[in-house]
């Protein structure tokens, strides 16, 4: 058996699961590689985990990402979360404590959204008006 870890990242409705396992550094998000993934001006979002920790910490790694439900924004930041996660729980698994405490240092100093989910949630709607807050008008007659 392969040394592997799976983790996966959350971001409203979108979910990111990452597959990471030694090999040779690829980095594929449904298939396809990371700087064909849409929208093109979050794509640096995606690559922040990398560019972090750098890229010799990736290069010993094959990382595949599955992602659905969501927007594409969402889904975007749920990725970099799975990735994130599963590079540092990868490092405490197989590798050393000294190198995941480093990298984890680095993502939670960066952006803490990297290693821990948002827990906001739409508002459900309430009677009475057109959304969870917004009343009807009031009128006397």
């Amino acid at each position: 058996m392969s040394q592997s870890v799976q983790c996966f990242g959350k971001k409203k409705n979108a979910i990111a699961v990452a597959h990471c396992k030694a090999g040779k550094g690829v980095l594929r998000v449904n298939g396809k590689p990371l700087n064909l993934v849409e929208p093109e001006p979050l794509r640096m979002k995606l690559m922040e985990p990398v560019l972090l920790a750098g890229q010799d910490k990736f290069d010993d790694l094959d990382i595949r990402v599955r992602v659905s439900g969501g927007g594409k924004v969402s889904q975007v930041y749920a990725i970099r979360q799975a990735i994130s996660k599963s590079v540092v729980s990868y490092y405490q698994k197989f590798v050393d404590e000294q190198a995941k405490r480093e990298i984890k240092d680095t993502f939670l100093a960066y952006d803490r959204s990297l290693l821990v989910m948002d827990p906001r949630r739409c508002e459900p709607k309430k009677f009475g008006g057109r959304g969870a807050r917004a009343r009807f008008q009031k009128s006397y007659r």
